[in-house]
């Protein structure tokens, strides 16, 4: 029985669901999710900040400040709560509201930018937004998870190991692309095992980490809208972009079976199970990697009105929409109601929306 007096001490390493009976394919899906930030940008974030205090970069007087669409804001509101640290998230309109309200129970100060950048988007704008902040109060630590070599490193020492340990026939991995910081790291260590290791990253349709137009994107977590600095792209085999639309169906498909998963995870499951499709993959032993559980997007991915605003009412089917949900509006209304006094600092963008969904 784990003992712990700290909350990023404890993650569950060795959890995996096989997904044949559900896409047909034999894959095994590493869930991450299951620590008190509730995904796999605990690694990261632990890793991050302890490297800064060994460096010395980090003192009792730092307030820390990092750019995230959401899963790292949440880890480093944890572990700067557990720690002593002040904290401020940058993040964009897009983010999800329970992951707002997440960083700031954990006592995180959030800012919002709601204007993109001319050529980075909003993650160019939250980035301008930091360096001038740090550059106007030497106070601030921006641990910048983007050219962060701890965050790979992270992955290298822990994630990596934990697959080669349970899987150590391993031929195909399936990581999704956000800073890369898992990708890389696990990567690098694969490319040093004892066998080949086939590399395949899933990004999202409209990120140009991989090269390719900028496109609309309203799930947060993977994909990016400029390179990601720790991407070295030889030691991925093969890309694979998952629509939104194919993120949202595997998200569904998953919770019809009672897996309720992030937005994230199910890219990475959408991708794979269309990868495995197209090849022969019956002598494979394949390992997805999901970074989050999909409580954070009961109010975007989950709810019916959000889909069809963004994606149309064709988005998912009459049967994959109802089946097994009775009234289910009515618990999300009941959950909106009791936010109705927590509101009144949000921006514009998010009130309207908020507004727009309760009525």
């Amino acid at each position: 029985m784990p003992v712990i007096s700290v909350p990023y001490a404890f993650n569950e390493e060795e959890l995996y669901v096989d997904l044949r009976s559900i896409f047909g394919h034999s894959l095994y899906l590493k869930c991450e999710g299951f620590n008190f930030a509730g995904s796999i940008k605990l690694k990261a974030a632990t890793e991050m900040v302890e490297t800064a205090e060994r460096d010395g970069v980090l003192t009792p007087k730092s307030i820390l400040v990092e750019s995230s669409s959401g899963n790292l804001g949440v880890a480093l509101s944890m572990i700067a709560a557990s720690k002593g640290y002040r904290f401020l998230c940058v993040t964009d309109a897009r983010g999800n509201l329970s992951t707002r309200l997440m960083m700031e129970a954990l006592g995180s100060q959030v800012h919002v930018i709601a204007d993109q950048e001319a050529n980075g988007g909003f993650l160019g704008a939250r980035i301008e937004y930091i360096r001038a902040l740090c550059a106007s109060d030497d106070r601030y630590v921006w641990l910048s998870q983007y050219t962060n070599p701890s965050n790979w490193k992270a992955h290298y020492r822990t994630t990596a190991p934990e697959i080669a340990r349970q899987f150590p026939r391993l031929d195909v991995l399936f990581v999704g692309a956000g800073t890369t910081g898992t990708l890389m790291g696990c990567a690098r260590y694969f490319r040093e095992w004892h066998r080949p290791v086939r590399i395949i990253a899933v990004d999202s349709v409209g990120s140009v980490s991989f090269g390719g137009p900028p496109g609309r994107r309203m799930i947060p977590g993977l994909g990016m809208s400029m390179r990601p600095p720790l991407l070295d792209e030889t030691y991925v085999d093969e890309v694979i972009r998952v629509e939104e639309a194919d993120t949202i169906r595997t998200c569904h498909r998953l919770a019809r079976r009672g897996f309720l998963l992030g937005g994230s995870t199910g890219t990475v499951v959408s991708g794979a199970s269309d990868w495995l499709a197209r090849h022969d993959a019956r002598e494979l032993t394949a390992v997805a990697i999901g970074p989050d559980l999909g409580e954070r997007y009961l109010d975007t991915i989950y709810h019916t009105n959000w889909l069809e605003d963004i994606y149309g009412k064709d988005v998912l089917n009459s049967r994959e929409v109802h089946a097994g949900s009775w009234d289910s509006d009515a618990p999300v209304a009941r959950w909106r109601r009791r936010l109705d006094l927590q509101t009144g600092d949000l921006n514009g963008d998010q009130h309207r929306q908020l507004q727009d969904r309760k009525t």
